[in-house]
């Protein structure tokens, strides 16, 4: 009796259950083990946690790429890491306030979408936008493949497509046609991989750096060229722009040369 007495906590479990400050202070004491035994579970766990977000998103990114015609192979030539990255075009660098999960809002507002000017609307866009996603596969520190959204207009409307480029910057590794309005027959052989066949190797600048790419007329006869496809002049000359474009200044051509610098 004269221990319970003197010691508080045998004290206070001597009162009777009924007693409301013994109920307080039991469920104070059970509250705060529980929040203790969570922390420290998060605290433990968070590695796991992040490598698991990481690779899911790794493999969402992998998903989204090679259900892409033609990706798929690229990737396993390729080896490495893929990953994405929402692009500031004109800076040429990964976008500060951007990401992929807000990049949908952010071109939503007009204010981030750059009005072109008639000589250098080659594409026929009208606008650009002033933020894109890419994909880069990465290898021993190393960029070995950037695959490249571009937009642009054919002959029936407008042609989406990714291009996918080496880690030279300058040699076409292969390219997608993911959506269009050409001409069944016609422009609409753009999707064939017969005619896609002849972009790897192509290579995009001179010694000089000037952008030299473009469609031929008919059989490419330099090793800027791809070949054309016989009565679909409109339909090729809207790739040989849309490239144009958006490999020059007012597309990727700040990323281009930030790759090249590797500054990147």
């Amino acid at each position: 009796m004269a221990d319970t007495e003197r010691n508080p906590w045998r004290r206070f479990l001597a009162l009777p259950n009924e007693s409301r400050t013994k109920t307080l202070v039991m469920a104070f004491v059970v509250a705060a083990v529980c929040a203790l035994l969570v922390s420290g579970a998060t605290v433990l766990l968070r590695p796991i946690q992040t490598a698991n977000r990481a690779a899911e998103e790794q493999a969402r990114i992998e998903a989204l790429v090679r259900g892409i015609p033609g990706m798929g192979d690229l990737l396993e030539q390729s080896g490495g890491t893929l990953s994405t990255v929402v692009i500031d075009l004109d800076e040429g660098r990964a976008a500060q306030d951007v990401t992929t999960d807000t990049l949908d809002a952010a071109l939503a507002d007009t204010v981030n979408w750059t009005a072109l000017e008639a000589g250098a609307d080659i594409a026929g866009l009208g606008q650009r936008p002033d933020y894109a996603q890419i994909f880069l596969l990465r290898r021993n520190d190393s960029i070995s493949l950037v695959l490249l959204p571009m937009t642009g207009q054919g002959y029936g409307g407008r042609i989406d497509a990714i291009l996918a480029v080496e880690g030279d910057m300058n040699t076409i590794a292969g390219i997608a046609i993911t959506s269009h309005s050409e001409t069944p027959g016609l422009g609409g052989r753009i999707e064939d991989p017969s005619w896609q066949s002849s972009f790897p190797g192509t290579e995009l600048h001179d010694d000089t750096g000037d952008l030299r790419f473009n469609v031929a007329r008919g059989d490419a006869s330099t090793a800027y060229q791809v070949d054309g496809i016989t009565g679909a002049t409109r339909t090729t000359r809207g790739i040989s722009n849309m490239v144009r474009f958006w490999l020059g200044p007012d597309g990727y051509g700040p990323l281009i040369r930030a790759i090249q610098r590797g500054e990147f």
